[in-house]
């Protein structure tokens, strides 16, 4: 996955981890304001969330943030 979209999602995290708690899960397309405006991104991040690494449709933000870090 791209560098400059790994800093994305960590950011997305955050903010959400800040607003909702530790708790709070998310799925990719958290990342993506529910707009498919870029196909390629969008395969790009699912495939690594869904191929590559097997995480469930939602997932704890501390989680993904760690990965990512």
């Amino acid at each position: 996955m791209r560098e400059s979209f790994k800093s994305k999602i960590i950011d997305i995290c955050n903010k959400k981890i800040e607003v909702k708690g530790a708790n709070v899960g998310l799925s990719f397309y958290a990342f993506f304001a529910n707009k498919n405006d870029n196909p390629e991104l969008l395969m790009e991040v699912a495939e690594w969330w869904i191929l590559t690494n097997k995480l469930d449709h939602f997932e704890k933000a501390e989680k993904i943030k760690k990965m990512l870090e």
